[in-house]
């Protein structure tokens, strides 16, 4: 980048602000979407932008643009803009850490030395695979790549520098068999390479072979049942049903869930420990947040109780709470809001065999399609599910949907194993327009008691665990 980042901190010295950031960046990405008959996209670009933002009196300025010989405009826009309204008794913004970083995503086969003709072959055999199938409908290949120059200087003295490698593909195919259509799909990415994406042939026969088994599956009955769900769905639950509740952003501006988000209150089991670290190595790692904090292991429930939440600086001061290193934004043209990292439920003593024991009957969900979430309240559809007599997985049924209050579901754990595993993908999470943002979540399977589940046919029906 042809900006020196001593030069962009020399910028700040001139501001007088409580707080005040400078964020650039130029990337090189590569998307390519093909579908069943088609390319639908195949596209290569650069792109360069930026961001000042200022803090004074409880009033932001930010001012975004897209060549770097406009940062000193920026930086006097930014800075008038923070003095457009003044606030009583808003909270400030102190100096909190001085991070010098200089980072490089270590990859064994960098995108941009991979030709876009090798990328099209390889994306075409994954392709041609979920093709290769009477009942497939359509196919979905999307892959995308970019390399990315980071710098972020803070009125902390922070200077932060990463050059990251962003990689990820998915695979999904629909299977139609007469007036029933099953889609199923997998898709992996994470700061890594072209070898992320490398050699996913059995990726994509699993892909076809799972969505044409299932449009032959039977819907499973309506009712509430003790389940055991896998470690994605664990993970896809407790980023959605819970991880969005402990963004403290929304806490603050909810004061309904602050009623309820309480700090000390038990939502769950001892055995339950749900954390947020952007440490780890998966999609959601981070060096620092979009304000130069460095993250932490956040244990966002601990041992069933309300341990803390997720913060970026202001909303940290405002409640009074430790920062955490939060703020994140999709790009360094959007401002920073507070968000997930990579979350997960911790180990728990068991064993997954222990759990079908403990279950003996019910139901088993892997995987998950979708869902959405209004407060406490979620609805997830897993990729498929199977029932479970006597501790053995038995028939596979397709279409079905979990649905129930997050508080009580999580009181309803009753057991958790020790297979905890991380997902990542290029579907990433949204909030407030930023989307996809790299994120991964995960867990251990998990079993819960009462989970209300939709599928054919009305009535109930409860299964009694071992």
């Amino acid at each position: 980048m042809p900006v020196d980042p001593m030069d962009v901190q020399k910028k700040l010295k001139s501001i007088k602000a409580e707080y005040a950031e400078i964020r650039l960046s130029e990337s090189f990405s590569t998307t390519i979407h093909l579908s069943k008959r088609m390319i639908e996209t195949c596209k290569v670009g650069t792109s360069t932008q930026g961001s000042v933002r200022v803090y004074n009196k409880g009033c932001w300025g930010f001012f975004a643009f897209t060549s770097l010989d406009m940062i000193d405009y920026a930086v006097q826009q930014a800075l008038q803009l923070s003095h457009i309204q003044k606030k009583e008794n808003a909270p400030t913004l102190s100096s909190l850490q001085t991070n010098v970083i200089t980072e490089k995503t270590k990859t064994l086969i960098p995108p941009n030395t991979v030709s876009l003709e090798e990328k099209m072959h390889l994306l075409t055999q994954y392709n041609d695979i979920l093709k290769d199938s009477e009942l497939i409908e359509n196919t979905n290949v999307l892959y995308r790549d970019s390399l990315t120059q980071y710098v972020l200087c803070n009125t902390d003295d922070s200077i932060v520098e990463y050059e990251r490698s962003f990689c990820g593909l998915s695979l999904s195919a629909i299977a139609k068999d007469g007036t029933v259509i099953q889609p199923y799909g997998e898709s992996d990415a994470n700061y890594a390479g072209f070898e992320i994406v490398k050699d996913r042939h059995t990726m994509a026969e699993e892909v076809v072979r799972i969505a044409t088994e299932l449009v032959a599956a039977p819907q499973i009955k309506s009712g509430v049942y003790d389940v055991i769900a896998d470690p994605k769905l664990s993970g896809v639950f407790i980023h959605e049903a819970f991880g969005h509740l402990s963004e403290a952003d929304f806490v603050y501006e909810n004061p309904r869930m602050r009623e309820i988000m309480v700090i000390g209150k038990r939502f769950g089991p001892d055995i339950l420990n749900v954390v947020d670290d952007g440490t780890l190595p998966y999609a959601g790692y981070i060096p620092c947040d979009d304000e130069g904090i460095k993250p932490t292991k956040t244990y966002l429930i601990k041992n069933g109780v309300l341990h803390s939440r997720l913060h970026s600086r202001e909303t940290a001061v405002k409640m009074g709470e430790e920062v955490t290193g939060n703020a994140r934004a999709i790009s360094t043209s959007a401002s920073p809001i507070v968000r997930m990292t990579n979350t997960y439920i911790e180990n728990g003593d068991s064993t997954v065999q222990e759990l079908f024991e403990k279950l003996w009957n019910g139901i088993y969900v892997v995987g998950a399609l979708g869902g959405q979430t209004n407060l406490e309240m979620f609805t997830f559809t897993p990729a498929y599910a199977y029932e479970v007599k006597k501790g053995k997985k038995t028939k596979k049924f397709r279409e079905c949907m979990l649905t129930g209050n997050v508080f009580v579901t999580l009181a309803n754990i009753e057991a958790i194993a020790n297979d905890c595993t991380l997902f990542g993908g290029l579907g990433g999470c949204g909030k407030q327009g930023q989307a996809p943002l790299p994120v991964s979540s995960g867990g251990p399977h998990i079993l819960i008691k009462n989970v209300l589940i939709g599928g054919k046919g009305a009535g109930s029906r409860k299964t009694k665990s071992k």
